[in-house]
């Protein structure tokens, strides 16, 4: 899910604090947010005596599988208030910037190019794009509709330009994304 992937990163680059980056300390984090060893433990993929070694400091690493995932557990739960003032913030005034590499297909008038080709853009779309882009993440839309709401961006701001031009153009795409990033 690059889209969903992207959003993490965009709200990562926004914490205040960084994350606790021990074993202890993330899995005491954990236990403070979940409640009990047995839901971490559910959570992360080990037993509940594992999360109660790697609390009391008996275990001081844990394989390298197990700890990617408790990093993960503890990025996505760690500063919910700042991740939430910085999405309300993008979604009234400030807007999300895209940069991406990917090939660009829209559906143009007869007499005119459509061939979808390589592009590396660099676009800020207005607020309602960033609003309806978090609207989406919450009701869990796929990427290929986040995709969606982006290319709607992308035709409005980058190709027609506020409607000064390409007004013909209709049903942008984005396919064979090499890399994009979010900045809001």
């Amino acid at each position: 899910m690059e889209i969903h992937d992207a959003i993490e990163r965009a709200d990562r680059e926004g914490f205040t604090r960084e994350p606790p980056k021990t074993l202890k300390g993330q899995i005491g984090f954990l236990l403070r947010k979940l409640g009990s060893a047995k839901a971490v433990a559910q959570e992360i993929g080990v037993t509940a005596d594992s999360v109660n070694r790697y609390r009391r400091g008996a275990r001081k690493h844990a394989r390298a599988d197990v700890a990617a995932k408790i990093d993960d557990a503890v990025r996505q739960r760690w500063q919910p208030q700042v991740r939430k003032r910085r999405q309300r913030q993008a979604a009234s005034t400030g807007g999300i910037t895209v940069e991406t590499r990917a090939r660009f297909g829209y559906t143009a008038p007869v007499g005119t190019t459509d061939d979808g080709r390589f592009r590396r853009l660099t676009v800020h779309l207005p607020p309602e794009y960033a609003r309806r882009l978090f609207d989406a993440r919450e009701a869990g839309a796929s990427d290929q509709q986040m995709r969606g709401i982006i290319a709607d961006g992308f035709k409005e701001v980058y190709f027609q330009d506020g409607g000064g031009r390409a007004l013909g153009l209709s049903d942008v795409e984005i396919n064979d994304i090499d890399y994009l990033d979010l900045d809001y």
